[in-house]
């Protein structure tokens, strides 16, 4: 006689879902049903297997690794330098916040200080990648329950900061920009830079924001679709070890720009008694998927304060901090016109000459828009790293979905699912 599944009781998750599930549901109320990977809302890399009664959840089985692209064990395959193309990749909605957070480990590890001008620049950017993938979370907030608008409202914007990121690196989507000690080039103008970054923070952001806050805030359909849904408590999160507008809008006050500070966020940041930037980081405590929305929301709002008390103080100098030294990569331009200047770059790109790597490990973290980015970099004294382990934050973030989920409506998945923000590239080990 077939088994019934009662209410109370579970079953081993380790065991694979589908064919356990098949064969103990049978006979009861129950039904499998498998979410993804073909469901819009999972993009073809997740796969999420549901056990419904009705059309309540009872358990939910995320399936990860789809994408098979092995991040970590290409880490050890390119040098230091190289690898800013791989990890660019992983959370692709921000691909500069990545590149800023992988070199901020590197020059750790080498215990490099970069330039005051560097340092004004990263900070713009990661704030600009921030807003990058806010834009996209809460417009696809919307999209999720049937307002496309709000969708094409965060979307639209996104575009100009493509163009700013194309104009300092000459890619949109993936800069690359980064290198150990500086950048891969000087920005081609600082005024150009500036005007740009004003345009957006001062004309477009500020509409953008208005016109989603408008068409989503008191709107009473995606109100009633997101309050008290898919709730985390303060202790879950800690539990869970949640971190970015998840944690914090489960009343979390954890931010790595303000506990562990870098960049032009920490004090003295130019050497020369530099205040750090002030803003205010955004706290909820109902901890459901609206909360999760304000949050990102007020962020964007913060992000560009940050970027306002920096763009018109742009430091003098060089963006790398090896301006004449050999670790520097030449000028195109005495590329073609110098054999010094092509050795050079053979030297640096092909047997990683130029600084000295050390032996040893350290971990490095940032505040990314999903929460806390780190790398924990072994080094061997070789051009490439011996090690490394990221510690992505959708990785850690998306192990709650389960607990969100149970007892709630098949149609309050995709809410759920979007709230967290996962990038799927990030669960890829």
């Amino acid at each position: 006689m077939p088994y019934t599944l009662q209410p109370d009781q579970g079953y081993d998750l380790d065991i694979e879902s589908t064919e356990y599930l098949k064969d103990h549901v049978q006979a009861s109320d129950r039904w499998i049903l498998n979410f993804g990977p073909q469901h819009p809302a999972t993009h073809t890399t997740l796969r999420i297997v549901l056990e419904l009664d009705g059309e309540r959840i009872v358990r939910a089985i995320p399936h990860i690794g789809y994408l098979h692209s092995g991040f970590e064990k290409l880490g050890e395959h390119h040098d230091y330098n190289q690898y800013v193309c791989t990890i660019s990749r992983m959370d692709y909605n921000s691909p500069i916040v990545n590149d800023i957070a992988w070199h901020g480990a590197v020059e750790k590890l080498f215990d490099i200080d970069i330039t005051p001008k560097c340092k004004v620049v990263r900070t713009i950017l990661a704030e600009l990648g921030r807003i990058q993938n806010h834009l996209l979370c809460v417009g696809a907030a919307g999209m999720d329950l049937g307002a496309f608008t709000a969708f094409l409202y965060g979307f639209n914007e996104r575009e100009f900061i493509y163009d700013i990121l194309d104009y300092i690196s000459g890619q949109r989507f993936h800069p690359d920009w980064t290198r150990v000690g500086g950048a891969m080039c000087e920005i081609p103008d600082d005024e150009i830079f500036k005007k740009m970054v004003r345009n957006f923070i001062d004309k477009r952001l500020p509409k953008a924001i208005k016109d989603i806050e408008t068409l989503l805030n008191r709107n009473r359909i995606f109100i009633d679709r997101t309050q008290n849904v898919g709730v985390v408590t303060h202790d879950e999160a800690i539990a869970w070890s949640l971190t970015g507008p998840l944690a914090r809008a489960s009343g979390v006050k954890r931010d790595i720009r303000k506990d562990e500070p870098y960049l032009c966020y920490k004090d003295n940041w130019d050497g020369r008694g530099a205040e750090p930037v002030t803003f205010s980081v955004p706290i909820a405590n109902d901890g459901d998927v609206l909360s999760r929305y304000l949050v990102r929301l007020e962020e964007i709002k913060q992000s560009a304060n940050i970027i306002d008390q920096l763009i018109d103080n742009l430091p003098e100098g060089p963006l790398d901090t090896h301006p004449e030294g050999k670790a520097r990569v030449p000028a195109k331009g005495d590329i073609y016109g110098s054999i010094e200047a092509t050795i050079q770059q053979f030297e640096i790109f092909m047997t990683n000459r130029g600084w000295d790597t050390p032996v040893g490990e350290c971990y490095g973290c940032h505040e990314s828009p999903n929460g806390e980015l780190g790398y924990f970099i072994v080094a061997d004294g070789g051009r490439c790293p011996w090690r490394v382990a990221v510690r992505p934050p959708s990785f850690l973030n998306y192990q709650c979905f389960p607990k969100m989920l149970e007892g709630h409506m098949l149609a309050d998945l995709v809410a759920v699912i979007g709230s967290i923000n996962v990038i799927a590239a990030e669960l890829d080990r």
